[in-house]
């Protein structure tokens, strides 16, 4: 284990950049503008074009990096889902009792994002409203099945299959675990969406958080003592 931590890094699948945008200045500033600005007009009227106005960049310097708007969609979920990946393992690695590591790690998938200073190009706490309200843009199109062969969506599937691999501990004999812990990752991401938008459909409000939730979902429908 001390290995996989010492080793572990915030790594993109290389094919879904043309250029790495972490080698350059300029590529670093292309995710933290991108970030901003998707926050601030919503991934479908955001462009390069407009992007390249803030950074003071050419939109040809832009597509040096990414041939699309959905490649840098991709990559922005990618590098989120690869940072819940690196607290779900440095959080939990040190928990022995099942039960707890499974309530560890569904708080930590589930909570409200707090900002990581060792990335001081990229907000997390913005990250996190972009994925809460456009990541599914990421995989609902029609070369999804191409893009998974491809690996683009190696990291998110990978944390939900080290979540399905907790309940499996808690429970070998239960029938869905795979379903109940891609549940747990999106039914999370939609309800902050339902708290920030449609209180009245939602309980998650106040003391009652989506962690609170889901880690009640699975503690009783697992039937852990």
């Amino acid at each position: 284990m001390h290995n996989l931590l010492s080793n572990l890094k915030i790594a993109v699948p290389e094919k879904i950049f043309v250029k790495d945008p972490e080698s350059s200045a300029l590529g670093k500033r292309i995710i933290e503008h991108s970030i901003l600005l998707i926050n601030d007009l919503g991934f479908d009227a955001f462009t390069f074009k407009k992007l390249g106005v803030i950074i003071g960049s050419n939109e040809s310097s832009i597509y040096r990096y990414f041939e699309s708007k959905h490649k840098l969609l991709l990559y922005l979920s990618s590098w989120y889902w690869a940072w819940i990946e690196y607290q779900l393992v440095f959080e939990t690695h040190n928990i022995s009792d099942h039960k707890e590591k499974l309530i560890k790690a569904i708080d930590i998938v589930c909570r409200t994002t707090k900002e990581d200073s060792n990335f001081s190009h990229i907000n997390e706490i913005v990250l996190n409203r972009i994925i809460i309200n456009e990541n599914s843009k990421s995989f609902l199109t029609n070369e999804v099945d191409k893009e998974n062969k491809d690996g683009y969506f190696i990291i998110y599937k990978r944390v939900i299959q080290r979540l399905r691999d907790m309940i499996i501990e808690n429970s070998p004999d239960y029938n869905f675990p795979s379903s109940l812990a891609s549940t747990i990752i999106e039914g999370g991401l939609h309800q902050h969406f339902l708290k920030d938008h449609f209180l009245s459909i939602t309980d998650c409000e106040g003391q009652i958080t989506p962690s609170r939730f889901f880690i009640d979902l699975t503690v009783n429908t697992l039937n852990l003592k």
